[in-house]
């Protein structure tokens, strides 16, 4: 490319951004205009490559999230699971601090994930984070924590239905006590967690996930290749 295309394009990326950052202004702008921002700003930097991904997963206890993430974890990625950091720093859930805390104090732990996210995000990593994201509040918002990073957020979707997990959280209460990834419910938690859950619709780009790591496996790498 010529001194001169290259010029080109950089006047263009730039018109884009200021279209893109007037929107922002008078919050009209989208979650893909957002990232949006951030790969324009990383083309005019000149770094080079497509942005690193996040793993962002929605769906409930049981639905097989920890099994995918691990999936990924051994195809490269780096898995964060605010599950075992919480057991790290506080025990077995229901006997060395009371359920009615778990809220109050995953709130800093998923702080300290987000910002370890960012951090591997910015070195180039890419990432699953291992956990359910139950609300559109909640995807968006780790979608922006991704975006600001310099990362592409893809949003997995694990519908499951109730049967099959409950089947799935009976036998893991078995290893409640020594296992982070098997916290201890019963069939009514479930049944009252599944009515405060919001899968994704269709205006949140997702991939559903169909019980096979190797397919989103395929499916991520596919839109590697759109993106390079």
């Amino acid at each position: 490319m010529s001194t001169y295309d290259t010029a080109v394009l950089d006047d263009t990326l730039v018109s884009c951004l200021s279209q893109l950052i007037g929107a922002e202004h008078i919050d009209t702008l989208t979650l893909e205009g957002r990232f949006e921002i951030t790969r324009i700003a990383a083309a005019l930097s000149g770094r080079p490559g497509p942005a690193p991904r996040a793993i962002l997963m929605s769906g409930l206890q049981g639905s097989g999230k920890t099994t995918l993430a691990r999936a990924l974890e051994a195809a490269g990625f780096r898995r964060l699971c605010p599950d075992e950091e919480m057991f790290r720093r506080y025990g077995h859930y229901g006997r060395d601090f009371p359920r009615g805390e778990f809220r109050v104090r995953e709130a800093p732990v998923l702080k300290d994930i987000a910002l370890e996210l960012q951090e591997l995000l910015t070195a180039g990593h890419e990432v699953v984070v291992d956990h359910g994201f139950w609300t559109r509040e909640e995807r968006a918002q780790w979608a922006m924590t991704v975006m600001e990073a310099g990362g592409k957020p893809v949003l997995i979707y694990l519908p499951v239905p109730h049967e099959v997990r409950w089947d799935r959280i009976r036998k893991r209460n078995e290893q409640s006590l020594v296992d982070a990834n098997s916290i201890e419910f019963s069939e009514e938690d479930l049944l009252r967690h599944a009515g405060r859950f919001s899968p994704p619709t269709d205006d949140e780009p997702h991939i559903v996930y169909d019980g096979q790591p190797d397919s989103v496996l395929a499916d991520i790498q596919l839109s590697r290749h759109f993106d390079a």
